[in-house]
C-alpha cells in the first residue's frame, strides 16, 4: 500500500518544529504510525465524544481488524494507546493480528475535551447552547469545560514523543492509537498544515526527530 501526500515541516513551521525538539533528544529519525480508533455508536450518530468513554461498535471492531491487516508488513514492533476504551480495544484487536501485546496506555493521547458539547449532536449543540455554539463555529472558542487546541497539541505531541522511545533501536517501529481531533492538532501544530477530517481506522506515518517533522496518510 502506498501512502498519500507527504506533509513536512517548512520554514513557516520552523519555530514550532524547533519548539517540539524538547520532547525527546535524538539524532535518529524514528518511524511512528499514528492511527485513529474504530467507529463507536456515537461516531455513527454524529455525537461529540471528547473524553467520554464510549466503546467500539461492531463496525469499529471490523475497522480495527482491517487496520491490523494493513500493518502486517509495516514492521511494527510495539503498540501504545490512549487509555479510552475505544482506542484501547482498537489497539488490542490490531495487536492480535500482529502478534503484539499493548505496551502501555497513555492518557496524554486522549481526545480533546469538549465540555458541555460531549454527548450531543451538532444540531443539539446549536439548539441547547446557541452562544457557545456560535463561539465555536465562528471563533473556534472551546465550549465551557472544553480544552484549548494549543493545550491539546502540547499533550498529544508529548505522548507521541514518549511512544517514540519504543522506536529508538534500528528496525523498531511503534504504532500509536489515538483520536481524530488529537491527531489533527498534533500534526497541524507541528507542520503548520492542519489535515482534514480523519476517518475511523485511518492511518498516518510520522517521522519523529525530537518532534513531528513529517506526516503522510496511508
Amino acid at each position: 500500500m502506498v501512502c498519500g501526500q507527504l506533509l513536512r515541516a517548512d520554514a513557516a513551521a520552523g519555530g514550532r518544529a524547533a519548539k517540539a525538539r524538547r520532547y525527546t533528544d535524538t539524532s535518529v529519525v524514528r518511524i511512528v504510525y499514528l492511527a485513529r480508533h474504530g467507529e463507536t455508536d456515537w461516531n455513527a450518530a454524529g455525537r461529540w465524544q471528547g473524553q467520554s468513554d464510549v466503546p467500539l461498535n461492531a463496525r469499529g471492531r471490523e475497522q480495527a481488524r482491517a487496520l491490523g491487516e494493513t500493518l502486517l508488513h509495516r514492521g511494527v514492533t510495539a503498540i501504545v494507546s490512549s487509555d479510552l476504551s475505544r482506542a484501547r480495544e482498537t489497539a488490542t484487536i490490531v495487536g492480535a493480528v500482529l502478534g503484539l501485546e499493548l505496551a502501555y496506555e497513555d492518557p496524554g493521547l486522549r481526545e480533546r475535551t469538549f465540555g458541555l458539547f460531549e454527548g450531543l449532536t451538532r444540531e443539539e449543540c446549536e439548539r441547547l447552547h446557541p452562544e457557545a455554539w456560535q463561539a465555536w463555529v465562528g471563533l473556534q472558542k472551546p465550549p465551557p469545560g472544553g480544552e484549548a487546541r494549543e493545550a491539546l497539541a502540547e499533550r498529544v505531541t508529548a505522548a507521541i514523543g514518549r511512544a517514540s522511545a519504543l522506536a529508538s533501536e534500528p528496525g523498531h517501529v511503534v504504532l500509536v492509537i489515538a483520536h481524530g481531533g488529537a491527531m489533527r492538532a498534533a500534526v497541524g501544530t507541528a507542520l503548520g498544515t492542519t489535515p482534514g477530517p480523519v476517518s475511523n481506522g485511518a492511518l498516518w506515518k510520522l517521522e519523529w526527530d525530537g518532534g513531528i517533522v513529517a506526516a503522510e496518510p496511508c
